[in-house]
């Protein structure tokens, strides 16, 4: 049996990238896959592929900054399919490099709404659907900057050590509940997200990680998938870096 048969898995920021990839693995494992990204993407070629593998595939607009597009979402989720299996709060944004001194405020107020109020507005109304229905798992997309500094990066760096902290209160809050969260942190992944960066940069990152090269959005997929299923059954409120031995 697969290890998702029959799930409905909620994937925000699901249409490119590592929630692309998320949402793929997601549809082998037999789930059934609900890719929630901004209303303007093009995302009809994912759920054509998922589809294609067999998949049972919905698209729903969502902007995880604003609480009522995120309750649509998941309500449109549940409407559908009856039930919220697991969700991966995958969305959102880097920043521009700054000192913290001179900082824009709106650049620290854009990526605190996104990266970590959204977060939070998604796990709130994800816990309402799993506490109607007796249970459900909930994975966070960190980062590695949410366990060490990310130079420059100071709203990032933030938000991502505040979505661990949310995670771990899950757990404690809710383990009795039969809800799990845990948390993703991946280093730097090749995607389309990295296309802007120049490739000096790119050999800079890929010198100071000890596998000497860049991670593939696969291979978070597939730490997905372990957190997802009942593989990771006794795993609550922690985390797990894909990051080529960087950490280390």
């Amino acid at each position: 049996m697969k290890r998702l048969e029959d799930k409905v898995v909620f994937i925000t920021g699901g249409n490119s990238g590592i929630g692309k990839a998320c949402a793929l693995e997601a549809a082998r494992e037999g789930a059934n896959v609900v890719i929630a990204d901004l209303a303007k993407a093009e995302h009809q070629g994912t759920i054509n592929e998922l589809q294609e593998m067999g998949a049972d595939a919905m698209f729903v607009p969502i902007d995880v900054a604003d609480v009522e597009s995120v309750k649509s979402a998941i309500q449109a989720t549940v409407e559908k399919y009856g039930k919220l299996d697991v969700a991966l709060n995958n969305a959102g944004i880097g920043g521009p490099y700054s000192g913290i001194h001179d900082m824009d405020d709106k650049v620290w107020e854009k990526i605190i709404q996104i990266n970590l109020n959204g977060q939070f507005y998604c796990v709130k109304y994800e816990l309402q659907q799993f506490l109607k229905q007796g249970g459900g798992v909930i994975v966070n997309m960190s980062s590695l900057a949410g366990l060490v500094a990310e130079h420059g990066l100071a709203p990032y760096t933030a938000a991502k050590h505040g979505l661990l902290g949310l995670t771990k209160n899950i757990a404690v809050q809710y383990a009795e509940k039969n809800i799990r969260a845990n948390a993703i942190c991946p280093y730097y992944i090749d995607t389309p997200l990295l296309d802007a960066v120049p490739q000096d940069v790119h050999q800079l990152w890929i010198a100071g990680t000890p596998a000497r090269r860049l991670g593939k959005s696969e291979e978070v997929a597939k730490a997905f998938i372990f957190f997802a299923s009942d593989d990771s059954s006794y795993c609550n409120g922690t985390h797990l870096a894909v990051d080529g031995g960087a950490l280390a």
